[in-house]
Formats: C-alpha cells, structure tokens, sequence
C-alpha cells in the first residue's frame, strides 16, 4: 500500500497531480517519515510525500503559502505546498523541531527540541537561532499569550509547566502540574491555560497570571491534546488511553459529550464550517473523519504508520 503512493525519491522534486481547488488533508505519517495528501471530497488519499525522520507536527507558514512540516529525528523544516505535494525548500540545522510555533506579534520562531530537554528561539522572519534555553524533562507542547510575552511549555517527563519570559529570553516561572502533562491550549480570553494530563484522565485549568492550578476537569484516560471547534464556545481534548475526545466548554470548563474516536485519538482539526473534525489514531494506520452533528466517526481513512499531527488546507489564511 505504502509503495503505491510514495512519490520519487527525489522528493524534493516530486508533486502529485490533485483536483483543481481541491480541499486537503495532510497527515503526517511519523513513523514513516511520509506525508500523506487526502481529498476531502472523496475520502481518498491522493499520495504521500517523502520528507524527513518523524514529522510530528505542522503549521501554516507566516506568509499563509506553505505547510511548514517538522522533522523532528531530521533536524529541518520541510515548506510544503499542499496543493500538489511539491517541497518547496527545506531549512537545515533546526534542531529537533518536535513541536513548534509562531508568537501572535510574528516576531518569534519557538520550538520545544523534546529529545534535547531544551526551548529554542528563532527569529520569526529568518529562522535565525537566538537562544537555547535549557528545561526539565520533555518539553512536549507549547502556547503563547494574547500580548507576546510569554510562551508556555509543558515538561512532560518532570510534571510541570514552564513559562519563558520572550523579552529577556529567561524562564520566569516553573509551576508542577500532573503526570505526563502534553497540549496546553490559551483560553480565548487570555484568562486560562488548559493543560492535558496524559498521565491520568484530565486536564488542569491554570490561571498563569496567579501560578496556580484553579481546577481540574475530567475527560478521559489519556487527557492529551485541544482543539478549539471554531464556535468560539468548546474546544475539543483528545483522550489517548480511553479512545474518545470530549467536547468541552471552555468557559463553563465542563465536558458537554464523548465522542468514541478508536486507536489512540491524538492531534485534531476542525473544518472551517465546524461540521467535521479529522483526528489522528496514533496506535492504528489510519486518520477519523468525525462527523460533529451526529457525535460519531464517519470514515476511517488508511494512511501511514503512527499518524500524528493533521492539517485541514480548507483552514489555511485567505486573502
């Protein structure tokens, strides 16, 4: 199955040949070091694009023109252009880009090396290296505030929260949170850092003005990942360990539902018109297609081994 859609070797060179205007969904294959390329229209995967060892994360780049793929065991950032699965250039020497992110004020480039133990800040413009900054164990996920100052990190091997200040470059504060913490996702008004407890079965709202943990919500075993539905009222925890994501609204901090989402539910994304949400099955070959009306999977789509972070091209910046 995999040799069918591998494009050349070359694969800097390769592109595939998709429906004009199609809407994609791009699946990062970590395990295969392959993208897999999905036409949302018919459900089926259109090719896979070679790039670096263990991509497990992605995100649009500043210039609203290509996915940005990181590979994390690759040391590089791979700049896909989704429409025809070209690689457009790559950037060296980014050092384990496990996960990654841009600050709201587009001036910094972060990114939590996780086998590293380290944060590293680039300039946003250039990708060029600033500073390394040492942490604990497993800098895993990341998040900034409304204003810029600071980016949060979770430590996932030593139970904490980190907050490094952006302007001097320091940590300002280090708060312990709960066993394997991983996503933390800002509330939309400001107020809130929600931090999924993979290690047990929730999350912890934090109130990072005050450092301290204000309240814990109950979602499932394997409390992993958030992704807001786009309504501006719920967010979406994905479970690992209980095979479900919840649906959760962020200002009352309850579970309205649980979804059953099967293999390991781990990174997601919502449609523009909030009626799908595609999420990753980390322990099986495939990507869930969730239809959000009805609370129930759809389409269970093959890609590559160990998927993890999914990207829906619908979502992309418009002009």
């Amino acid at each position: 199955m995999l040799s069918r859609f591998v494009c050349c070797a070359a694969a800097s060179a390769a592109f595939l040949v998709l429906p004009a205007r199609a809407e994609m969904a791009v699946v990062l294959n970590s395990a295969d070091a392959t993208v897999s390329l999905i036409d949302r229209a018919t459900f089926a995967e259109r090719g896979r694009v070679a790039v670096g060892k263990e991509p497990h994360h992605l995100m649009w780049s500043l210039d609203g023109k290509s996915l940005i793929v990181a590979s994390a065991a690759g040391n590089e950032l791979v700049f896909l252009n989704p429409a025809d699965g070209r690689i457009e250039r790559r950037i060296k020497d980014i050092v384990d880009p496990y996960h990654l992110g841009f600050s709201p004020d587009r001036r910094w480039f972060v990114v939590n090396a996780n086998r590293l133990d380290r944060v590293d800040l680039y300039t946003a413009e250039d990708f060029k290296l600033v500073k390394r900054i040492p942490l604990k164990r497993v800098p895993s996920h990341l998040a900034f505030d409304r204003d810029s100052r600071y980016v949060f990190v979770t430590l996932q091997e030593s139970d904490e929260l980190a907050a490094i200040d952006l302007g001097t470059q320091t940590v300002a504060w280090v708060h312990k949170v709960g066993r394997m913490p991983a996503g933390v996702w800002m509330t939309p008004d400001d107020r809130h850092l929600l931090v999924g407890i993979t290690g047990r079965d929730y999350f912890e709202v934090v109130d990072w003005r005050a450092r301290k943990t204000v309240q814990t919500v109950k979602t499932g075993r394997g409390a992993h990942n958030f992704q807001p539905v786009g309504d501006g009222k719920h967010v979406l925890v994905s479970n690992r360990a209980a095979n479900t994501i919840s649906l959760v609204d962020w200002q009352a901090l309850a579970v309205v539902e649980s979804i059953a989402v099967p293999s390991g539910p781990d990174c997601i994304d919502v449609s523009r018109d909030g009626k799908e949400a595609w999420v990753t099955a980390r322990w099986a070959r495939e990507v869930s297609v969730v239809d959000l009306a009805s609370r129930k999977v759809v389409r269970s789509i093959p890609v590559g081994r160990s998927p993890h972070g999914v990207f829906l091209t619908g979502n992309a910046p418009r002009e």
